[in-house]
């Protein structure tokens, strides 16, 4: 007897490759998109709309104008053309307004099978004037109660070579009936008093709106809910840290005075306030959780030298972690240089330091007799142990896991006091959005003394006068960096580039200057970038090629000029940062933007760069522009943002509110199962366990 099969409704967490249609070389172009499953698929929203909802008679058709036609087949053929033999398709449409309509498409010659004469159909798309009204290569849709591609507000989604929102809306809609399989995890409190649209309902029309109300309500529902959710895990981790204690600093006004009149320079005002902020933070015995923000060359060390100046009076210690030997090394000097005068030594541990050095000074931390301690990962091993840590500083953050920033902190019985500090803007809305859990000190003025630095675009006609330019800079005495992309993704370093840019300066553009021309590269041994480095400090090497990811950080305030290859395949707030590198002396210094962009979209961005010194004002334009890219590493979770304005002040306040009341009523989450699920994606980012 024949074994009965059951064909059972597909699931959201079905392969995409279970659809009808999907075969395998479909799935991997699915794949580039970030599509694997069907919910994946579902919840793959539109970049944007095509208004074809207004039919238009042909009568009033006019050229230039994005219109929509509905009308009847009656005429319909294929040719081929003399020159360049393309294949043509042509109809004439007529409807009731008594005109005609021609439409050509363009090497779709198939279409004489699937469209015939007396047949209704939509076309959507701009007509010309061509021996008559000419529509060519048109959306077209065969009329019926449901369209897909015309006649409506038309979906455009995100696409890969090979894969269109022609093919894409189909599919999508095939699975909306699925819809109904969604979580709702709004507690229903809150969707009944704010009056949100269903999540189910608001994905069915977020991709295919009944109007253009309907479709603000499910962009509504939809931002709120990420919104929401970041705002709950926020205030979670917030909480979490509240009820932990941390050793008290106190305050102590003539130690705090005697430290600022030992300068040799005169602090800022913005260093002040983010100084007495933290110093104000130190003092209580919940551990601090603050993001001490601002542009390169701001002072940020000075302010964290500050706060460890006051840890070492009080008796206690504080560690500094920084993502690269010749950061730390940098971060070391200045520390030691301010911190030395008081009597407060400062060590430095770095995966080169030989053990003869490594074992007294882990003793002397053990003991508590070394007060400062700089270092990269190195610090996170297990044999490093401190008596008394009450102050842990990492500088960009970003750059560790979040598994690495948690160790640095349990290096002691109790939670010590958590400083972290950037040099990568992040507009100033953002930084409730994504910091909700963090208290935010910025450093918006630079050190008086600075100079702007000169930026320009230098196209490729202009590229022989920059280096005329560059040569005059090295022949006067000056140095200069000289930054590469990557080329392809292979190669994550981009010491392909780096290396091809040295080859080509050394052979072709400045041959006599051969010998003083170095690279920099991720790829290096310890030994050999600290041997780069040392030579460039010392002006044996004038031209220093890197590439983007080999932090550049050290100070050289006799280089003059920063050179960007590439220029457009870079963040603006990237490009800030790199232009910070020069400036820091007394002579003028230019930053050099090469490309050979074209398109009006990245010149646009490059323009930004040349007319905005300020980083905050880079970071909003770039996002803006770009998106919000992988700050903070949310996305490095799997946790990005499809809906949600990150610069919509009214949004994150409301959200914020909404999750401090939630958790107000239901601290742990017990009545809302679904909720919690949903705070997995930021478990890692928030360290929630």
């Amino acid at each position: 007897m024949p074994r009965l099969q059951v064909v059972r409704d597909p699931s959201l967490d079905d392969p995409v490759a279970t659809l009808p249609g999907v075969s395998d070389k479909t799935e991997a172009k699915l794949g580039r998109l970030g599509i694997a499953t069907i919910r994946d698929l579902l919840l793959f929203f539109p970049r944007r709309y095509e208004d074809f909802s207004t039919i238009t008679p042909i009568a009033f058709v006019r050229p230039g104008v994005k219109t929509t036609v509905r009308g009847r087949i009656y005429e319909i053929g294929a040719h081929q053309t003399k020159y360049k033999r393309m294949a043509l398709t042509e109809a004439v449409l007529g409807d009731d307004s008594g005109t005609t309509l021609r439409v050509v498409w363009f090497n779709q010659p198939w279409l004489v099978k699937s469209l015939q004469k007396g047949d209704e159909i939509f076309v959507a798309g701009e007509a010309d004037l061509n021996g008559g009204l000419v529509m060519k290569n048109p959306d077209h849709e065969k009329v019926s109660l449901r369209p897909t591609n015309v006649a409506r507000l038309v979906p455009v989604y995100r696409e890969t070579e090979g894969l269109t929102s022609k093919w894409l809306r189909p599919k999508i809609q095939a699975v909306l009936r699925l819809a109904d399989q969604l979580d709702e995890f709004l507690p229903s409190e809150l969707l009944t008093r704010r009056e949100l649209m269903g999540r189910a309902e608001a994905v069915r029309q977020v991709h295919y709106p009944a109007s253009a109300a309907r479709l603000d309500r499910a962009k509504e529902r939809l931002a709120f809910e990420e919104m929401f959710v970041l705002q709950v895990a926020a205030q979670m981790a917030k909480r979490a840290r509240q009820v932990r204690s941390a050793p008290v600093v106190p305050f102590d006004e003539p130690t705090a005075r005697g430290f600022v009149a030992a300068l040799p320079f005169k602090l800022t005002n913005a260093q002040r306030v983010a100084a007495w902020q933290i110093l104000q933070d130190l003092a209580r015995p919940m551990p601090m959780n603050r993001l001490l923000e601002g542009d390169v060359g701001s002072g940020k060390t000075v302010v964290a030298a500050m706060a460890m100046h006051h840890a070492a009076h009080a008796g206690f210690q504080s560690v500094l972690l920084a993502p690269t030997e010749i950061l730390a090394r940098q971060h070391a000097d200045v520390i030691q240089s301010i911190l030395g005068p008081f009597q407060i030594d400062v060590g430095l541990l770095v995966g080169s330091t030989p053990a003869a050095a490594r074992r007294p000074m882990l003793a002397s931390l053990a003991e508590g007799q070394l007060p400062v301690l700089v270092g990269t990962h190195a610090l996170i091993e297990e044999g490093v142990q401190f008596k008394d840590l009450a102050l842990s500083v990492v500088d960009e953050q970003h750059r560790f896991g979040v598994g690495q920033r948690l160790a640095v902190r349990q290096k002691t019985e109790r939670t010590p006091h958590f400083l972290s500090m950037t040099a990568t803007p992040i507009p100033r809305t953002l930084g409730l959005t994504l910091f909700g859990d963090l208290d935010i000190s910025i450093l918006d003025e630079m050190p008086p003394g600075r100079r702007p630095v000169k930026t320009g675009l230098v196209p490729p006609e202009k590229r022989a006068d920059a280096y005329t330019f560059i040569r005059k800079q090295v022949e006067a005495g000056r140095q200069v960096f000289v930054i590469c992309p990557l080329i392809q993704e292979s190669d994550k370093l981009g010491v392909r580039s780096a290396t091809q840019e040295l080859e080509k300066l050394q052979r072709d553009v400045f041959p006599e200057l051969a010998s003083r021309i170095a690279l920099l590269h991720g790829r290096l041994k310890s030994a050999e970038k600290e041997s780069v480095m040392a030579a460039f400090k010392r002006g044996d090497v004038a031209i220093l090629v890197s590439t983007s990811v080999v932090e550049v950080g050290i100070d050289i305030p006799n280089a003059t000029v920063m050179m960007i290859e590439g220029a457009d395949r870079f963040g603006l707030a990237q490009l800030h940062q790199f232009r910070g590198r020069v400036g820091r002396g007394s002579e003028e210094s230019w930053c050099l933007l090469f490309t050979d962009a074209e398109d009006p979209q990245s010149l646009k961005r490059l323009q930004a760069v040349v007319t905005n010194k300020s980083g905050f004002d880079l970071a909003e334009i770039d996002l803006n522009l770009r998106g919000w890219g992988d700050l903070a590493g949310y996305r490095q979770h799997g946790k990005d943002f499809k809906m949600a304005n990150l610069l919509d002040v009214a949004l994150i306040s409301d959200a914020q509110s909404e999750a401090v009341r939630l958790l107000e009523r239901d601290p742990t989450l017990a009545g809302e199962l679904g909720l919690r699920l949903q705070l997995s994606a930021y478990r890692q980012v928030f360290a929630l366990d």
